[in-house]
């Protein structure tokens, strides 16, 4: 084996055991954070996550009992928690069965009670009769809790739902045990090993090369959502070019803005946003082609029916589609379906797959998602829990024997204060799918003030940047003269507000930046580097040799072999 090779083998086992030890590198080591995650119904459960954790060999308590009465509850099944932390996240997850007898099917809630506070949704999954289903979420608490109550709802909650759990676990780790798992998955997902060789016109290894690497663009979008407020807007655009590799249309792409009277159609302020968009490289997701919603339909859609309105939803998406074929990386198909069917109440259940197939046909190479909310927000939303959107896309794919090639998870992710454990347990489930995961419009609400929203979108971006299965996020942040829809990143003038200073510092630290060494012994350098596109100089002796090379995703090192 050559030297250099030697030297690259080591590196590479190296930044193997860094990786794989990084909890380590804190005096605070922890449990490492386990991704698992089932979503089909099966005949027994799985072994508990953690081997249980705090709930190692803890059964379930019974309605009726001394503890149970203590706290003045009544449920069963349920687990008495004692001498809970301030600030810990309690990562949970237990395997649901309902017993015979009972109703065929119910969507479970897993619940907490405390000294202090009642959590409403801790996670939640559809559970069945005859086969066993995987609960998977976790909470964090304000306040020490000397005694609480962890306990299961269902969604027809009419006293005669039994239940049977199994393999509970519960499991806490302390907000820098959590980070480090964070640092983890960015080191090995979001980063990659890098050797570069460099020889003399013979081959000899060269020592003491000047050796300048410098990353030119990301491999993970991360971007804002834009309105027409930008078009002719030179700071706004500057300000934006400056950060954002990626963007979204607000409002204007979106049928009650391209067409708000039947037949006459305005593209103008699209067609001045993809000028823009074009002319600055940006990639451009396409929001939306249909949006389930009534109240967001225009007015002459909601009075069609029948074959009026089929003809309508032919004209909208042929017009749409041919006209920005090839612009758009994304087509958000038929906007939150989860939560409202006015095509499919109109036009027949078979009518999202119609919808999809047509976007196909139309523009091959784009990613067709479906896009909804409170799915990684909360569990408290019946209608668009993690369960439900997995189940919603299986059908698609499964739809009259052959089914539609689903391409993406779109999660809009507006959030008032995050569960991040939560948030990171439905996306291991959401994993499960084997499909890209976006965040496609992430805002923290107004409700909260400047400096608080920007606390958690700090977490949130941690969150959806350290997930593997996430390759995308969008900030919902378009701004207007009276502000945004919910959080802003600037003020009118352009100076950041706290959320602003967050989005700066990540993309900053999520990037490599410029690197300057030089060769070894063996003619080699060696660094880590997120994945993205380089360019690299070597500078020796007077001379100069310009390349460039790519990072994917790939566990073994990158190597890059140059002469001068």
């Amino acid at each position: 084996m050559k030297h250099s090779s030697i030297i690259a083998f080591i590196f590479s086992a190296i930044y193997s055991l860094l990786t794989a030890f990084v909890l380590a590198s804190s005096s605070n080591v922890g449990p490492f954070y386990d991704s698992t995650a089932y979503t089909e119904c099966r005949a027994e459960p799985e072994k508990p996550l953690y081997n249980g954790g705090m709930l190692n060999e803890k059964e379930a308590s019974v309605s009726g009992g001394d503890t149970l009465r203590s706290v003045g509850a009544s449920y069963t099944p349920a687990y008495i928690l004692h001498n809970l932390t301030q600030n810990t996240i309690y990562c949970f997850s237990i395997w649901v069965k309902i017993k015979a007898g009972s109703a065929s099917t119910a969507r479970v809630r897993a619940k907490l009670r405390s000294d202090n506070a009642t959590l409403n949704c801790v996670g939640s999954v559809s559970a069945k009769q005859g086969c066993w289903s995987f609960l998977k979420g976790g909470f964090l608490l304000d306040s020490p809790s000397q005694l609480s109550i962890l306990f299961f709802e269902t969604s027809n909650d009419d006293g005669r739902t039994q239940l049977e759990v199994a393999s509970a676990s519960l499991q806490p780790f302390t907000q820098e045990q959590w980070k480090n798992n964070q640092d983890y998955f960015i080191n090995t997902a979001r980063k990659r090993a890098v050797t570069i060789h460099v020889a003399g016109e013979s081959g000899e290894s060269v020592e003491g090369a000047v050796v300048n690497v410098e990353q030119i663009a990301k491999d993970f979008p991360i971007g804002s959502a834009i309105s027409k407020t930008i078009l002719g807007n030179i700071p706004y655009q500057e300000w934006f070019v400056k950060r954002f590799d990626a963007t979204v249309f607000e409002n204007e792409l979106k049928w009650y803005a391209t067409e708000p009277h039947q037949g006459k159609l305005n593209y103008t302020f699209a067609d001045q946003m993809i000028s823009f968009v074009r002319a600055n490289r940006i990639i451009a997701r396409g929001h939306n082609i249909f949006w389930e919603d009534p109240k967001y339909t225009p007015d002459w859609v909601r009075n069609l029916t029948g074959e009026d309105l089929r003809s309508a939803v032919n004209q909208r998406i042929r017009s749409l589609m041919t006209r920005y074929r090839g612009e758009f990386v994304h087509w958000d198909v038929s906007n939150e379906m989860l939560h409202f069917d006015f095509y499919e109440s109109r036009l027949g259940k078979n009518a999202s797959y119609e919808l999809f197939a047509a976007a196909r046909e139309l523009d091959s190479l784009a990613t067709l998602f479906l896009n909804d909310f409170n799915v990684v927000e909360t569990c408290s939303d019946e209608r668009s829990t993690v369960d439900e959107y997995i189940t919603r896309v299986r059908e698609l794919e499964r739809y009259d024997g052959g089914g539609m090639r689903m391409d993406g998870v779109g999660l809009e992710g507006h959030f008032t204060r995050p569960n991040v454990a939560l948030m990171r347990a439905n996306l291991d489930k959401l994993a499960t799918l084997e499909l890209p995961v976006w965040l496609t419009e992430i805002d923290i609400s107004s409700t909260l003030d400047h400096r608080t929203q920007a606390i958690y979108l700090e977490q949130v971006l941690r969150e959806g940047f350290s997930h593997p299965s996430v390759n995308g996020i969008i900030l919902w942040t378009a701004l207007h003269p009276n502000g945004c829809y919910q959080m802003c990143l600037t003020d009118d003038k352009f100076h950041n507000l706290p959320a602003g200073d967050v989005v700066d510092q990540k993309l900053l630290e999520w990037t490599t930046g410029e690197v300057k060494a030089k060769t070894d012994d063996h003619g080699t350098f060696s660094f880590l580097g997120f994945l993205g596109e380089y360019r690299v100089s070597i500078m020796y002796e007077g001379k100069t040799v310009n390349s460039s090379f790519s990072l994917s995703r790939d566990p073994e090192t990158k190597h890059v072999r140059l002469r001068i």
